[in-house]
């Protein structure tokens, strides 16, 4: 099976998309020594990638680390607002994986970051139904009746699904989502009339927060990534 080698790049961990794109458009990939020019150029597993000289790995051992995301940043590679991304608060060595879902500029807490693309995509994807934990401080107004929440919601013509919540305390909540749509929980308990204050991810799946300091990043142990993997 052949795929593009932009995408197998950025699976290997070396670079993102879209720099293996732009390391590509300057001439700096070869495959089986000859330069790609393009980055729609497809190649198996028998070809040889090197990038400036050097062979890269294309199937490295799947990895995944847990980071604990500070207040006002950006899930992003780059912003063109200029805004500080996940990958100004991470040491050069990490900042070729990629992130697993995003959690917005104002939301805190666990966020998850593998080098390998594929399971990114399939841990974010909505089927694969993995519980995600929040704890929200919320301003509850007058109307508030958070029964919308529990049952399932439609919101400017997007449905959301069920959700988990417990009342921790008159401004606090719990609670658990298994879609992870955008701004999923802001969007919801804004609309029940629990417009939220913060918002903070303590886990995913089998992946918890803990104490994990502040724009902290650890690999998970193998037995960890094991059971976030029999969720799929």
């Amino acid at each position: 099976m052949k795929t593009r080698i932009a995408k197998v790049i950025a699976d290997s961990g070396f670079a993102s998309r879209r720099e293996a794109e732009r390391l590509i458009k300057n001439g700096q990939v070869t495959v089986n020594g000859e330069t790609v020019i393009t980055p729609v150029h497809f190649i198996d597993d028998s070809d040889e990638i090197k990038i400036s000289g050097k062979v890269i790995n294309k199937k490295p051992e799947l990895e995944i680390f847990a980071f604990h995301k500070p207040i006002n940043t950006v899930t992003t590679t780059s912003d063109p607002q200029k805004r500080k991304t996940i990958y100004d608060c991470i040491p050069k060595e990490y900042r070729n994986l990629k992130y697993i879902g995003r959690l917005d500029y104002k939301t805190t807490g666990l966020l998850l970051l593998t080098n390998n693309g594929e399971a990114a995509r399939k841990l974010t994807l909505p089927e694969s139904n993995i519980p995600r934990v929040y704890i929200a401080t919320v301003k509850k107004m007058p109307s508030a009746d958070i029964s919308p929440a529990l049952n399932g919601i439609t919101v400017d013509g997007i449905t959301y699904k069920p959700m988990k919540i417990n009342i921790i305390s008159y401004n606090t909540l719990r609670v658990e989502v298994t879609e992870g749509k955008k701004n999923e929980v802001r969007i919801v308990l804004k609309a029940c009339g629990y417009p939220v204050i913060k918002l903070h991810r303590v886990s995913f799946g089998p992946v918890k927060l803990g104490k994990l300091p502040v724009s902290r990043i650890e690999k998970l142990p193998q037995k960890t990534i094991d059971e976030l993997l029999k969720t799929l």
